[in-house]
């Protein structure tokens, strides 16, 4: 069947997209927005590896951004003819420490078609927590939510839609494979290296969590997937994760001795070089978090985009950014009718330019923020504080915004 320009354009129009630029895959998810809901379209995954790529030196090596552009320039051809306000693309623990990750995202961007974020662990988390939130039936139970990445971990804290407390570990199942079964023998001594390197990442939070408590625990990701897919597949488990089952694998693990021998149902030959990582990681969030059995969501970062985006689109009283710089004025007591005297000068300005600057929406959305809160440094001193608005803006956690 064919489609009129016009056709095809309205077709475009009601496409939304994220990409999810994880330290261990990329991902890729298309939906159409039709009144206000969300239909998948497409799901596109590449195993690019990222946080393997960092050298001693904390650069990312050529061959691996050679591999991830390519996988972006696959990405950017599904994404042709998407509106760039409905894609949402961004980057995540590596990125955040890779030294030439800016150098690299240039050229990611141009590959995709579109802008790439670099996003902060708290906001990472945020996202995750509302793409599970969705997927989840019940809305008003208190839950615990635990994320295994390629190069970090994520523990929320949630009720219902609304994420009360998130932390974002430097642990993940590449990183923490690499530094513990770099040629792939799995030994007991590796292992207990392995857990305790990764429980000490949990300690300094466990307490925080552990006196809130939790209703029901669920576990999202590719990593929390495959290890529940292999318990069940082994008989050891028939829904979700146990401790008990958790043990079991372990044991596989170890009998096996090198992740060559390793036959496990359900994991991926890509996935088995990172698998003891990530169990390890999964095993000390267990004794970390008291837990006794994780449930398993299909919720993920790539669809926590999606909702982000659709509310910046459909609902711009839902935009989380802007509760984000109201939240920020009011802890710095700003004078807000002050603020939206200089908003309004501002944005009057802003049009007499628009055209010839070739400006748009996103710029304006800028300047009204900055105009919010370009005295919040008045809380720390009258001097210099532009400077010190500067440095809190810099320096906090801003959900919905991405790193500068």
């Amino acid at each position: 069947m064919r489609f009129s320009r016009s056709a095809r354009a309205t077709r475009a129009a009601d496409m939304v997209a994220a990409v999810d630029l994880g330290s261990n895959s990329f991902h890729l998810l298309v939906a159409r927005l039709d009144h206000g809901q969300l239909h998948v379209l497409d799901r596109l995954q590449e195993m690019v590896r990222l946080a393997a790529g960092l050298n001693a030196q904390g650069k990312l090596e050529k061959a691996t951004m050679n591999r991830a552009l390519e996988c972006l320039a696959r990405f950017g051809e599904r994404l042709r003819g998407i509106p760039t306000a409905n894609v949402r693309a961004v980057a995540t623990a590596t990125l955040r420490r890779a030294q030439n990750g800016s150098t690299f995202l240039q050229r990611a961007s141009r590959m995709l078609g579109h802008r790439i974020e670099v996003i902060s662990g708290p906001e990472e988390a945020r996202l995750i927590y509302q793409g599970v939130a969705h997927d989840l039936p019940r809305h008003d139970e208190q839950r615990l939510l635990v994320d295994i990445g390629g190069g970090s971990t994520e523990v929320i804290l949630g009720l219902g839609p609304r994420a009360l407390l998130m932390e974002s570990l430097h642990i993940g199942c590449v990183s923490l494979s690499l530094a513990h079964f770099p040629d792939g023998r799995i030994t007991p001594k590796r292992w207990r290296r392995a857990e305790t390197a990764a429980r000490l990442e949990f300690k300094p939070i466990e307490a925080q969590f552990r006196t809130r408590g939790w209703e029901a625990a669920y576990g999202s990701s590719g990593t929390i997937r495959a290890v529940a897919a292999a318990l069940k597949g082994l008989g050891l488990e028939v829904e979700g994760i146990s401790a008990h089952g958790l043990e079991g694998l372990r044991e596989k693990l170890l009998d096996a001795g090198h992740v060559k021998r390793l036959d496990l149902p359900g994991i991926s030959l890509e996935r088995v070089p990172v698998f003891p990582g990530g169990l390890a990681i999964l095993a000390a969030a267990f004794r970390a978090l008291g837990l006794k059995h994780l449930a398993i969501t299909d919720g993920a970062l790539r669809e926590g985009l999606l909702y982000d985006l659709l509310g910046r689109i459909s609902h711009k009283d839902k935009d989380v950014r802007d509760q984000t710089v109201a939240a920020l004025s009011a802890r710095y007591r700003v004078d807000t009718v002050q603020a939206e005297r200089v908003m309004h000068s501002a944005q009057q300005l802003f049009a007499q330019i628009t055209k010839a600057w070739e400006l748009g929406e996103t710029q304006a959305q800028a300047l009204a923020w900055a105009a919010r809160l370009h005295e919040i440094g008045l809380a720390i001193a009258h001097t210099k504080y532009h400077l010190h608005g500067a440095y809190l803006v810099e320096h906090s956690d801003l959900p919905g915004f991405s790193l500068p």
